[in-house]
């Protein structure tokens, strides 16, 4: 049996830390396009309503499409007159009566709730900020929110973590990058 040539062996790891890039290259990719503080409090306020929904549901891997619906709340609440942050409060209480009455995991459903009472009221107080101010607490509590994200990756409770891995690498380089580029810029 021969041994795997040094080139597939740089693929798997590749291949494995696909959420590492994916977490990467949207945060790039959302410096770069210009965020600002309203974009940095909408990521932060999606990322833990997602852990919510997945909680609220009791299976991991709906996290994933959590991410496009909640996603999709914000651009619906919008459209249609309602403050975004407004359709997330909805939407996550919502997703605590739908965490009920699926008898879920109790202390899950509370602590992913009292994740989006702190995180999104952070994101809230970023929004009716200055803009310079706006973009240091949306930063910092998006950063913040890695440590939330590394919890659940070591714990591999509540949330893929596949999703974790990836909001680890979202969160930290946009938010302090963001924060970074305010006083540079």
């Amino acid at each position: 049996m021969s041994a795997p040539s040094p080139t597939a062996g740089r693929r798997h790891v590749v291949l494995h830390r696909w959420p590492t890039a994916l977490g990467l290259a949207v945060a790039i990719l959302s410096l770069v396009t210009g965020s600002n503080q309203e974009s940095l409090a909408i990521t932060l306020a999606v990322a833990a309503t997602c852990y919510l929904a997945a909680a609220a549901l009791g299976e991991p891997w709906t996290v994933w499409p959590a991410a496009l619906g909640v996603s999709l709340v914000v651009v619906v609440s919008e459209l249609i007159g309602i403050a975004w942050w407004a359709g997330l409060g909805g939407t996550a209480v919502v997703l605590v009566v739908v965490g009920l009455a699926l008898r879920v995991s109790r202390s899950a459903l509370l602590a992913q709730a009292l994740a989006v009472v702190g995180f999104g009221g952070a994101a809230v107080i970023a929004v009716f900020s200055t803009p310079q101010a706006g973009v240091v607490v949306a930063g910092l509590a998006l950063a913040s929110h890695a440590i939330w994200d590394v919890i659940h990756l070591r714990r591999k409770l509540v949330v893929a973590p596949s999703l974790a891995e990836a909001c680890i690498f979202l969160d930290v380089p946009l938010g302090l990058g963001l924060i970074v580029l305010g006083f540079v810029g």
